[in-house]
């Protein structure tokens, strides 16, 4: 070849091969991913009119792209962002479900106690009056420490109530023996036969049981309801791994690099991704699931047995039957007293002259079924567990369920009946490994997330013990025992069937405590119940020491 023919040839070849070949290279316009991009509110000055060499991808394919150094590096960060909003928007109704009921099932036990305590005031103020207002502070210190135990006080309801009573009896032990003074000793002395003389007859031994069996129930529920509300809101927010992040850009924004931004990814292969992220949370279910059926188990007991609606709405009648009881039996309770701590000094002669019958010689006026306290919550208790109760149960395997509620919906993933127009992670195509199964151990293989599973996640076995320990709370809830105060004896440690109530205190033998409560005029006492022999539908439930008298006649 002659010399300055390869002189023209040779810088022209040099030139040829510095130029793109248009049969081998066809770079491919970037404008969908331009306006693609820029609808996230990124700056357009990030991304090329048409793609570049793509060597500099560190999680995208290194094929010709429309993605930058930087462009990658804000869809990755997005791409974190979007799974962190997935995931708390996936397990919303859960937070709600728990954050809702604790506040209406809190505010319902307030305000049932609030209104216990003013209804117990107004009647007895009513009823007795003075006396009544000068001893008020036994029946307030009543409820402060049935508040105080509700809240998470350290109360033995127990022995609180086994104080009330012998408090009781002390004050009246006095208004019934005016003419003697009795010291600090005696009136001692006077307690310790509380459980000896029943001078309230069965009505302590009754309500200790009712009163510890519902409030521990109660307590127990809402403690439940604020660890389910703190577990699911911690859960919910995930941070997810650097292996995790990578998987995510490449299921989401690849695409985008690819020039291929309105192609969504396969199902599967977004459940793969979905399993890898959300592993450790996954593991969560089993205790959780055993958390629920605990719930659900002492949700019924507030149905039953042990609801503190029904035992609370009437504990001024039952008390206000104690105090009947105490009048009634007042000389024998007096006589075996006397016995048992001696013969009391006489008091002075204006304290001696007053007359104790005198001091009870009112009438209780008819209770009125309208006047039942009215909650914040706006419904009865049965109403609220029944709403609880199903919103309880579809809580169920929420954990387990986030990837495959996040994978469904549509705006994430191609769905399910598009499986060969999909991204699989390279291009668009069907997607063909295996789905993994769920839990941490079950990602040793998992195709598309890196995951140590030799390195579980702290934060998630915390919430775990805390599941499992509120789980032990309500089952000793379930079957009337406080885990902190064990109860030993025979009479309210429950059946064997742990069915959490007595042979004989069983709700139904309380009926009457939540009709209409009557009235009474304890001077004619004796003689109404003589003439309930023979005109008993003429009494109705007017009259409530003359429904108690019955009771026992019947009996």
């Amino acid at each position: 070849m002659p010399s300055w023919i390869r002189a023209v040839i040779l810088p022209l070849s040099g030139l040829l091969l510095s130029l793109p070949a248009a049969a081998d290279v066809k770079a491919r316009s970037c404008g969908e991913v331009r306006q693609a991009y820029g609808a996230k509110g990124f700056s357009l000055a990030d991304i090329p009119y048409q793609e570049i060499a793509g060597e500099h991808l560190r999680i995208c394919p290194q094929e010709y792209t429309c993605c930058t150094t930087e462009m990658e590096d804000k869809l990755s960060q997005q791409s974190k962002l979007e799974f962190e909003n997935l995931v708390e928007e996936t397990s919303h109704f859960v937070r709600t479900t728990f954050v809702s009921r604790h506040k209406k099932f809190d505010e319902f036990f307030r305000e049932l106690l609030e209104n216990a305590e003013k209804s117990l005031n107004d009647m007895f103020v009513r009823t007795y009056g003075m006396l009544y207002m000068q001893n008020s502070e036994v029946f307030q210190d009543l409820f402060t420490e049935l508040k105080r135990y509700y809240t998470g006080g350290n109360v033995n309801l127990e022995e609180m109530l086994n104080d009330f009573w012998a408090r009781l009896l002390e004050r009246m032990f006095q208004l019934i023996n005016p003419q003697y003074h009795f010291s600090e000793d005696y009136l001692e002395c006077v307690s310790k036969y509380t459980d000896q003389l029943k001078p309230f007859g069965d009505v302590p031994r009754k309500l200790k049981i009712q009163v510890t069996r519902a409030f521990i129930a109660a307590r127990t529920f809402v403690q439940g309801l604020t660890v389910g509300r703190e577990v699911a809101n911690r859960v919910s927010k995930v941070s997810p791994t650097p292996g995790c992040i990578r998987a995510l850009m490449k299921m989401l924004y690849c695409p985008y690099c690819r020039g291929l931004p309105a192609v969504r990814p396969c199902n599967n292969y977004c459940l793969n991704v979905m399993k890898g992220c959300l592993a450790n949370q996954a593991d969560l279910d089993t205790e959780w699931n055993l958390f629920v059926d605990a719930m659900l188990l002492v949700a019924e007991r507030l149905e039953g047995p042990f609801n503190i609606e029904s035992v609370m709405d009437p504990i001024d009648v039952k008390i206000s039957e104690a105090i009947m009881n105490m009048q009634e039996n007042s000389m024998q309770v007096s006589a075996k007293v006397f016995q048992g701590c001696g013969q009391p000094k006489p008091a002075p002669a204006l304290r001696s002259a007053r007359s104790a019958p005198e001091n009870f010689n009112t009438r209780f006026r008819p209770y009125n079924p309208e006047e039942r306290p009215t909650t914040a919550a706006g419904t009865s208790l049965d109403r609220l567990v029944t709403d609880i109760k199903e919103k309880l149960k579809l809580s169920k395997k929420v954990w387990s369920a986030l990837p495959y509620t996040i994978c469904k919906d549509e705006s994430v993933t191609a769905g399910t009946s598009n499986e060969e127009e999909c991204w699989n992670g390279h291009s668009k195509a069907r997607y063909l490994p295996e789905i993994m199964n769920d839990g941490l151990t079950n990602q040793i293989n998992n195709p598309e997330v890196e995951v140590d599973i030799t390195r579980p996640d702290t934060f998630i076995r915390q919430q775990i013990m805390a599941l499992r320990v509120m789980t032990n709370k309500l089952k000793n809830a379930y079957n009337g025992n406080d885990v902190n105060f064990q109860d030993t004896s025979d009479e309210s440690s429950g059946s064997g069937s742990g069915s959490g109530c007595m042979d004989d205190v069983c709700p139904t033998e309380f009926e009457f405590v939540t009709t209409e409560a009557p009235a009474v005029d304890p001077d004619r006492r004796e003689e109404e119940s003589s003439a309930a022999k023979g005109s008993y539908s003429l009494l109705s439930w007017s009259l409530i020491c003359m429904a108690l008298a019955l009771q026992r006649l019947h009996r």
